[in-house]
């Protein structure tokens, strides 16, 4: 018998997962789960009738490992069951479209969430900016939920649908920049009201850390010494990114809103979604300088929120701005934002080549940005809108620059015509990288590329200092 039915007293405890991931059945489970990837279409089918009595072996397999979990999660077991159920069902039926509405409905994280406690996710669905298709992946994750996130949570900062993670192990559609696990991304029948999102906050500590460092070396910046010790410890980054994720995933949800937070179903110009990240990023940037300020914040809580402030400016500036391609790169616009907002009103500073941040003057500075979105959502609650799309990318352009072909900045756009209109004139790169950045990106485009399925536990994440 297994080690792995050994495990129920445990739980909880962050090693038990870890010896999990080296465990035979975790191992099968993996292995199964990679070759039925092999089989199936984009849509998550097995197409080819020849391909059936192998897939029936590897799904038995996965539902047979599946259910052997139960003894090492047993608050997930109901979910176990069902997963193991939903496996069963798909081959029985023949491999069509797959449909795990069942096994997502059984499968509530949001319910213990307990700093490390374990779970085994294995669904057929997309991972974010990895695949785009629904195949079988499976990822053992372990919950990170220290005791100043609870506290918080329990208090100003209620987010009941927010789960931080940490990567144990997974399968190849996680090796990629894809950090969240999203219910909505699984294949199943129908769509539920979702009750929970998970986020890996140990990848964006790890990527953030290497970028950092990068950066900093190639500009000359002088980093704080908050900073440096984000450099130097892994387990304080993933805290600070989890008290950063949990006040920007509710902000979505949270202030004078003219539309859709999340824009689901809308077509409508992408600087409008650089603008909404940004805004919940600002909030979390500005709840962490007042948490800094308040007296009765504790020690903790106060350093964490000191850190948020460098993790999201630097995250903003350094990462996202250079991240990925320049169609329609509504975080990378928003990083562009920052910086020129932070270099305009004159406490960012390119010197002799060199980069220098003036410390005491930047919370307020960037406040102030937050401010200006702030001020364009109340506004817009009155406007029609184009007129509010009008209105956004006056503020963006107030600080960036167009690309001269821009039709949008000449306002050569159909004024009279349906929105589809304006959203067809936006240029992919509406607003292109500054000189500033063009050399930036170059100098660390192996950096960037090489953070591509990073974890918290990858060698040279683990050992800096």
């Amino acid at each position: 018998m297994s080690d792995i039915t050994q495990t129920k007293t445990i739980i909880g405890e962050p090693e038990v997962v870890e010896d999990v991931a080296s465990s035979p059945e975790w191992l099968d489970l993996k292995s199964a789960a990679v070759e039925l990837q092999g089989l199936q279409a984009q849509d998550g089918r097995i197409p080819e009738p020849a391909d059936h009595a192998r897939a029936g072996e590897l799904t038995a397999r996965l539902a047979a490992s599946i259910l052997r979990f139960r003894a090492v999660f047993p608050h997930d077991a109901d979910y176990l069951t069902a997963l193991a159920r939903d496996f069963d069902r798909w081959a029985a039926e023949g491999f069509g479209v797959p449909d795990f509405l069942d096994s997502l409905t059984a499968f509530q994280p949001q319910r213990d969430r307990v700093d490390g406690l374990g779970h085994l996710v294995v669904f057929p669905m997309y991972t974010q900016n990895g695949s785009t298709s629904r195949l079988v992946e499976a990822v053992l994750v372990e919950v990170i939920w220290p005791e100043f996130i609870a506290e918080l949570e329990a208090g100003p900062y209620s987010n009941a649908l927010f789960v931080p993670i940490r990567f144990v192990d997974f399968t190849p559609g996680y090796d990629t920049n894809s950090a969240v696990l999203f219910p909505e991304s699984v294949a199943m029948r129908a769509v539920p009201t979702f009750t929970w999102g998970a986020i890996f906050a140990d990848r964006e500590a790890a990527r953030f850390r290497r970028v950092l460092r990068a950066a900093a070396g190639i500009t000359k910046l002088d980093l704080p010494s908050g900073a440096e010790r984000l450099l130097d410890d892994q387990r304080l980054a993933e805290e600070t990114f989890v008290l950063w994720d949990l006040i920007h995933d509710r902000t979505h949800m949270r202030g004078d809103l003219p539309f859709d937070p999340f824009m689901i179903k809308q077509r409508m110009p992408f600087f409008l979604y650089s603008l909404e990240e940004l805004r919940c990023d600002l909030t979390a940037y500005r709840e962490a300088v007042r948490l800094t300020r308040d007296v009765e914040t504790d020690d903790v809580t106060r350093e964490r929120a000191q850190l948020v402030q460098y993790a999201v400016l630097f995250d903003r500036i350094f990462r996202f701005a250079i991240t990925g391609s320049r169609v329609r790169n509504y975080d990378g616009l928003g990083g562009q934002l920052l910086f020129a907002w932070l270099h305009q009103h004159h406490v960012l500073h390119w010197t002799d080549t060199s980069l220098a941040i003036d410390w005491d003057e930047v919370p307020d500075v960037v406040i102030a940005l937050g401010h200006e979105i702030d001020d364009l959502y109340w506004r817009s609650i009155d406007r029609p809108k184009v007129a509010h799309w009008l209105a956004a990318y006056d503020l963006v352009s107030s600080t960036l620059t167009p690309h001269p072909a821009s039709r949008w900045a000449a306002r050569d756009l159909p004024l009279a015509g349906p929105p589809k209109g304006y959203t067809d004139a936006v240029l992919d790169d509406e607003f292109p990288l500054s000189m500033f950045y063009e050399a930036l990106a170059k100098k660390m485009a192996a950096v960037i590329e090489s953070t591509a399925g990073i974890t918290g536990t990858t060698p040279d994440v683990v050992d800096a200092r």
